[in-house]
């Protein structure tokens, strides 16, 4: 992928230099508040390796965040294909981040997400961008409406990857964004 520059942030593919903030966001109990397991440094490391061949593969992905006056990674954010969830038509493309939490409430995650919402609407022309989260993930469902996206309580879901053994996590309330929506949006925004 082209690194993409937001006004505080550079968004790019995964890096060496990564590994410990990636282990770090998989592993940390309060980023990982609604997720059913935690990542040790291998298995961290695999799926680091995953996001960053994907992004490689399709020119996007949940791409490392990076602050452009300081050169930190705090996380990623970025667009991501749903074909792991059936359910969802193909070609679904959903957008998600995961921070560090001592970069929250500071607006990067709707920095960012901002620029790849053009980016999948105006270079991928997708129709619709979706996102989900965990019904009691507040924090998470307050972006999605920054973002104006809209929640759509017919396709809330038990998501399939949740294991039984944490019902609280299963339940996962479904947002939507069209192009339609998102230009409207933008152009009263002015």
């Amino acid at each position: 992928m082209k690194p993409m520059r937001t006004e505080r942030l550079i968004l790019r593919n995964w890096e060496e230099r990564d590994r410990a903030l990636f282990h770090r966001i998989n592993s940390d109990e309060q980023v990982m508040e609604f997720f059913p397991f935690r990542r040790d440094r291998a298995t961290a490391d695999a799926k680091m390796d995953e996001f960053r061949g994907w992004i490689a593969e399709d020119g996007y992905g949940f791409a490392a965040a990076e602050i452009i006056e300081t050169g930190e990674c705090i996380g990623f954010i970025g667009l991501f294909d749903t074909d792991h969830l059936p359910f969802l038509p193909p070609g679904t493309i959903e957008i998600g981040w995961r921070l560090v939490p001592e970069f929250w409430g500071k607006g990067y995650v709707t920095e960012a997400a901002e620029a790849w919402l053009a980016y999948g609407f105006e270079t991928l022309a997708v129709d619709e961008i979706v996102s989900f989260a965990v019904a009691e993930n507040h924090r998470s469902t307050a972006v999605m409406k920054r973002l104006g996206m809209t929640a759509d309580p017919s396709a809330d879901f038990d998501h399939p990857d949740i294991p039984d053994s944490h019902p609280a996590l299963k339940r996962h309330v479904f947002y939507r964004l069209t192009r339609e929506n998102w230009q409207a949006r933008k152009k009263a925004a002015g």
